[in-house]
């Protein structure tokens, strides 16, 4: 890619940085809203986080992964999302060691003190080279940070927080989390643990997850502003059910009973310790039918309709995770039930076969095999180039998967996804089971995808995304439906026009909450008419 480094200030976009005073306070979720109010605002605005800590993907146009954070955020803003945005993503493997990707690419494997010692050194050039041609490219860049600024066991090597928000030159805004209490020691400790050049950075606060009567708060506001000398930019409501894609699984710990109410329909996802691209599963979540839980344990599983497993970056880890805790023969009884469903996507895909070999060390430090669940006859290789794509294509016209028998268009509901794995499955008896998908091929063939048992009970695919295509989400649980002789639902939703809308839910109550004309003082920007 062309070196844009060189470019002068005249020529390079406005940018905004948003930290937090730790992880989790909704950097990613202000970004995203931030993203669109610009884009209403008739800018051209970006986003950008320099370094990734994530398992939850999203593969751009040109077949590269990045944070999906970063994707949903291109999204927000209009554009087509690229590595630019996230040129550094790290995937946790194990304990203290992480896949690094870099621009879309996984570079290797790393201990974090590897990564600390070696790479860190080197990696400012490719995050300031990816900044610049964003900033060349866009009106304003929104630069999202990670964790706290004020970790000071790090800071000497930072490329995320005030290190790059120096080297870019950008304003800083600090936002707090009040839900979790202690909102004015965090940030009045944050500041007390910034270098004095950090502080003056620091144009603006934004306390985040307020309930409650903002009168009430207001004396702690002007306390705060006078200690510090910094405004408070805008306190912003709670808003309960977000359906902006998270980025850590951290948000799982409030979904493991779903929602409240009596549902028809009770999916378990499994929930193992390596999950990854649990957002697979949202779109279920958002059916009105549709009760969607994160399980751990057997006790957990109760009785579901169908069981999922979800993707992982550590398959055979994970496996072992499910036969430890008993969860492997809990799963097993459940299925046994007779309208039950077992899916697996992804690493639950390749679970629900015979093999799983690691010869080239690809998921561990170690050449390892395991026996799979064998619920189907596969066997899967960890090779050392992974496969991210995204896929079109349509239900296949012999496959299994049970849905709903008076349904004609069944063999042409169309299907979309994305796909993220180093595995290579192989299918050891073909006459056992049948292919799922026909995917679209650019070279106008088409090939099959995915694998299920005759009877439609178990089947898995590589296929991320899948539920977001509306008509066979709503296909598939009207089969499950008619399982428990229920009646059918008609399509219930859009997911792009949900999202969209959900952009916009968000946008309009961060916008009524933000100092925004300030904030684009603070930005160098003139507001709109």
């Amino acid at each position: 890619m062309e070196d844009t480094s060189a470019q002068t200030s005249e020529q390079k976009a406005a940018v905004l940085m948003l930290q937090g005073t730790a992880s989790d306070v909704g950097k990613s979720v202000i970004t995203t809203a931030l993203c669109r109010i610009f884009k209403q605002d008739g800018f051209r605005p970006a986003p950008f986080k320099s370094q990734n800590m994530a398992l939850n993907s999203y593969v751009t146009e040109d077949g590269k992964e990045i944070g999906r954070a970063q994707g949903a955020q291109a999204e927000a803003c209009g554009i087509e999302a690229t590595t630019d945005m996230n040129p550094i993503l790290i995937k946790p493997v194990r304990d203290m060691h992480s896949q690094i990707v870099v621009h879309g690419v996984p570079l290797t494997q790393m201990s974090a003190w590897d990564y600390r010692q070696h790479f860190l050194p080197e990696a400012k050039q490719t995050v300031m080279d990816a900044l610049n041609r964003l900033r060349a490219t866009y009106d304003i860049v929104l630069m999202e940070g990670a964790g706290s600024p004020a970790e000071i066991n790090l800071k000497d090597r930072d490329i995320v927080n005030m290190n790059l928000a120096g080297w870019a030159d950008a304003p800083v805004i600090l936002i707090s989390d009040i839900d979790r209490g202690g909102v004015f020691a965090s940030i009045v400790g944050t500041l007390e643990l910034l270098e004095p050049h950090e502080v003056e950075r620091v144009k603006g606060f934004i306390i985040n997850k307020f309930r409650g009567d903002l009168s009430l708060l207001q004396p702690g506001l002007d306390w705060l502003e006078e200690r510090t000398g910094i405004p408070v930019l805008g306190v912003l409501p709670y808003i309960s059910d977000i359906q902006i894609e998270a980025e850590d699984s951290v948000v799982l710990d409030s979904m493991r009973h779903g929602k409240s109410g009596q549902q028809e329909l009770d999916l378990a996802v499994i929930r193992y310790p390596r999950i990854s691209n649990f957002t697979d599963f949202d779109a279920l979540s958002r059916e009105p039918d549709v009760n969607v839980r994160y399980v751990t344990s057997p006790d957990e599983l109760g009785h579901p309709d169908a069981i999922l497993l979800p993707g992982t970056k550590d398959t055979i880890g994970d496996l072992a995770f499910l036969r430890a805790s008993g969860l492997e023969q809990a799963i097993a009884s459940q299925t046994e039930r007779e309208h039950v469903q077992l899916v697996g996507i992804c690493g639950g895909y390749q679970m629900l076969g015979q093999h799983l070999r690691d010869p080239f060390a690809v998921e561990a430090n170690q050449i390892q095999e395991a026996h799979g669940l064998g619920w189907l006859p596969l066997s899967t290789t960890f090779l050392q180039n992974k496969q991210t794509v995204r896929a079109s294509g349509n239900v296949h016209s012999h496959h299994p998967i049970r849905l709903p028998k008076e349904s004609d268009v069944a063999n042409l509901l169309p299907i979309n996804g994305y796909e993220i794995h180093m595995g290579v499955t192989e299918c050891l008896e073909p006459e056992r089971v049948t292919a799922l998908f026909e995917i679209a091929h650019p070279g106008g063939q088409s090939f099959n995808e995915g694998w299920g048992t005759t009877d439609g009970k178990v089947w898995g695919t590589y296929l991320h995304g899948l539920f977001e295509s509306d008509q066979f989400r709503r296909s598939w649980l009207n089969g499950l439906r008619e399982g428990k002789g229920l009646a059918p639902l008609r399509e219930t939703y859009s997911a792009r026009e949900r999202k969209e809308m959900e952009f916009d839910r968000v946008a309009e109550s961060l916008r009524s909450s933000l100092d925004m004309q300030r904030l684009y003082e603070i930005m160098g920007v003139q507001p709109p008419e």
